[in-house]
């Protein structure tokens, strides 16, 4: 009998009615279970509990929202038919100590948020005419925006963005126009190249234009001017 159990022989029929506060102590779950231990500051400060399952929506096999509590998080445990042999996490609290990833001091509650550890998150913004999307890691500097209100997606890194598939790209602006900025552009392909222009087509380089083929160059038009 381990000291958990001594502790629970002490109390009457080990039973405990309703749910209590608990500490969590493990979340390695040696089964892979996703299970976690915890500690009742009422009953002992050292004394550990059994596996406890988490309660998580759409858990299933292989499925599910995976987010177990941190150790020393505070969370609300309940116990099968009262036995304190079978605890169950049903969810974590806010404290004084842990506060909240944002705050509500106008009442109007307009924003849901998920915040890991480090800080990345995923924020839900209801504002009235300010609605909007923001997925964005722990620096802030590499974000996601979806602007509900003028209808855009902007997205921001910090240094390299790549875009890799095994099927094709399209760009594609069926309104308005398609711009590339930068200090080179290099475009490689193993094939074919086609460039096609509804109307004008216009090529400006500041120093030099060169165009090179090693099966030669036709330049095909009925009217070439060469300046």
């Amino acid at each position: 009998m381990n000291g958990y159990d001594l502790l629970l022989d002490n109390k009457q029929n080990n039973h405990f009615p309703g749910v209590t506060i608990g500490i969590v102590t493990n979340n390695k779950d040696p089964d892979g279970l996703g299970r976690v231990k915890v500690k009742f500051p009422w009953l002992s400060q050292t004394e550990e509990s059994y596996w406890a399952r988490v309660l998580t929506p759409m858990a299933g096999n292989d499925r599910g929202i995976y987010f177990l509590p941190e150790i020393d998080d505070e969370v609300l445990v309940a116990f099968e038919q009262g036995n304190m042999n079978v605890p169950y996490i049903l969810g974590a609290l806010w404290n004084g100590k842990d506060k909240p990833p944002v705050k509500n001091d106008d009442g109007k509650n307009n924003q849901r948020v998920i915040k890991s550890r480090s800080g990345h998150q995923i924020i839900l913004d209801d504002t009235d005419g300010e609605e909007k999307i923001v997925i964005q890691d722990k620096t802030g500097n590499n974000q996601i925006l979806i602007d509900s209100k003028d209808n855009k997606m902007n997205i921001t890194v910090e240094k390299d963005l790549t875009i890799e598939t095994k099927g094709k790209i399209t760009l594609k602006s069926s309104d308005d126009d398609v711009a590339i900025e930068c200090n080179n552009l290099s475009i490689k392909t193993k094939e074919n190249y086609q460039l096609e222009a509804g109307n004008n087509c216009n090529i400006t380089a500041k120093s030099g234009l060169g165009i090179k083929c090693s099966a030669g160059v036709k330049v095909n038009d009925g009217s070439l001017e060469v300046m």
